[in-house]
């Protein structure tokens, strides 16, 4: 074992902090390391925080970093924030909202880029998850940019997945749109001192009980709680609400083991394989010359880029078209 994967093991924060660094930039080296730690994942409980920009998803976890901390165990922080169009990296910066832990050493906050992936998690997002849960951490909390409808990826990668709306601001709606409603597990109305937290209250028990045939049997419920997070009013009975999800898997999903279930190794798989191909093949065309010939020629008005598309992608793959593609000569 590499002497990276060793520290990591033994709960370094630093060589934690840069092996999730070179993960952020896409170091080619880090994939070993990553081998070499899985091992040593799924142990960790990994809560999702998610909701639209402005619901107070950093103030929350601040709150939940805090009662979790009293009772002596360990959290890994990953805040996923839009991307900065210059610099590629991460631009909210939720880690200031949770300054006071920064030196407590049973706390680890980091901010991740999205890179413009919509699903709101990323591949090294999920790569830092693997890396905290090697660490050692009891929980992981992944707080993601909160892009809406489209903010479903979350779910893949978390034992139990929270959606914050506020009354207001059109959360109520957004919040109960079936790609939204189908990944809760909890649901929370937020400064719920607002006018309006009623209605949304009963918005989304309206969405959540139209589906009964989905809770039959037994299956969990998602409960809705109001919380103040920024008074801390409502958090301790929200953190219960977590414990009580959690129990609910260990006895129907074969423990902790949750997100090595078959449909969430085959989901996270599939998205590591077409990072790969897409990293090896657009690797390949760019050196080559090809891709920027392409760009030319579709500049020029000589090629469409549906058509450069084909050719520059079935023959890297040894996939045969069934003849040349149209405009393909000027390549």
């Amino acid at each position: 074992m590499s002497s990276v994967a060793e520290k990591v093991i033994a709960g370094d924060i630093r060589a934690v902090a840069r092996l999730i660094r070179d993960i952020d930039d896409g170091m080619p080296e880090v994939r070993e390391i990553l081998k070499e730690l899985y091992p040593s994942t799924g142990k960790a409980y990994v809560i999702g925080i998610t909701g639209a920009p402005g619901v107070g998803k950093s103030t929350l976890v601040d709150q939940m970093l805090n009662h979790i901390r009293k009772d002596d165990k360990t959290v890994g922080v990953l805040a996923v924030d839009p991307t900065s169009p210059f610099s590629g990296g991460a631009i909210l910066g939720d880690r200031v909202r949770m300054q006071r832990h920064s030196m407590d050493e049973g706390v680890f906050i980091r901010s991740m880029a999205t890179r413009g992936h919509f699903g709101g998690l990323t591949q090294s997002t999920r790569s830092a998850i693997d890396v905290l849960d090697a660490m050692g951490k009891d929980y992981i909390i992944v707080e993601t940019v909160g892009v809406g409808q489209d903010e479903v990826d979350v779910v893949k990668s978390a034992h139990t997945t929270v959606i914050v709306v506020i009354p207001g601001m059109g959360d109520d709606i957004q919040a109960i749109k079936a790609g939204i409603l189908e990944t809760g597990d909890i649901f929370l109305i937020n400064k719920a001192d607002r006018e309006g937290s009623d209605k949304t209250m009963s918005d989304l028990r309206l969405m959540i009980d139209m589906d009964k045939k989905k809770y039959e049997g037994g299956k969990w419920k998602p409960p809705i709680l109001k919380v103040q997070a920024v008074f801390d009013a409502g958090v301790m009975e929200f953190l219960e609400e977590i414990e009580k999800h959690r129990q609910y898997l260990i006895e129907t999903s074969d423990g902790l083991q949750f997100r090595r279930k078959r449909n969430r190794v085959q989901d996270e798989l599939t998205e590591m394989v077409k990072n790969r191909l897409i990293e090896e093949v657009l690797e390949n065309l760019t050196e080559t010359g090809e891709f920027d010939r392409a760009v030319d020629s579709i500049v020029e008005g000589k090629l469409d880029p549906y058509s450069a598309c084909d050719n520059l992608v079935l023959p890297a793959l040894g996939v045969s078209s069934g003849g040349p593609v149209k405009g393909s000569e000027v390549l």
